[in-house]
């Protein structure tokens, strides 16, 4: 239900608010490249959240977290795939639409991510997984992905 309210409000409801689903008209590549980055974005989505339920035995969701810290999948490359992925559908659907507010709204919903993550979800996991989640975040990198500097376990 967290994956169809959450991304679905965000990446659906605002941005149908914001274009009516009304096209500019784009070129054609503009407009392929747009459903590629919507599409490659959706699928992060999908597996991020599935990891969340099959690794953590939870959901992103503050009412219903994961018992243990999810750290594999896409989130060995980077720590925070969700987020990121929820503003690619976005940035997609300005891209298949031709509509420069949604690449606006996605600034301001990535401005809004990176204060949420800083002030409420870091120190929350830190509480919650102590050396391990350090441990995690000198490790992975929390917005641009990479490799591990060691194995995530």
């Amino acid at each position: 239900m967290f994956l169809a309210v959450a991304p679905g409000v965000v990446a659906g409801l605002v941005p149908w608010l914001l274009t009516h689903w009304e096209s500019t008209g784009p070129a054609a590549w503009v407009r392929a490249l747009g459903w590629a980055i919507t599409a490659g974005g959706a699928a992060v989505v999908v597996e991020a959240f599935m990891r969340f339920a099959l690794d953590g035995l939870g959901t992103p969701a503050p009412i219903a977290p994961t018992s243990t810290l999810v750290v594999g999948g896409l989130y060995r490359y980077v720590r925070n795939p969700m987020y990121l992925a929820v503003a690619a559908v976005i940035v997609g659907q300005a891209g298949i639409l031709g509509r420069w507010i949604l690449v606006a709204y996605a600034l301001v919903f990535g401005a809004v991510v990176w204060t949420f993550v800083h002030v409420y979800e870091e120190p929350s996991l830190r509480r919650r997984f102590g050396d391990d989640y350090d441990d995690y975040v000198r490790r992975v990198p929390g917005w641009l992905p990479r490799r591990p500097r060691r194995p995530v376990q």
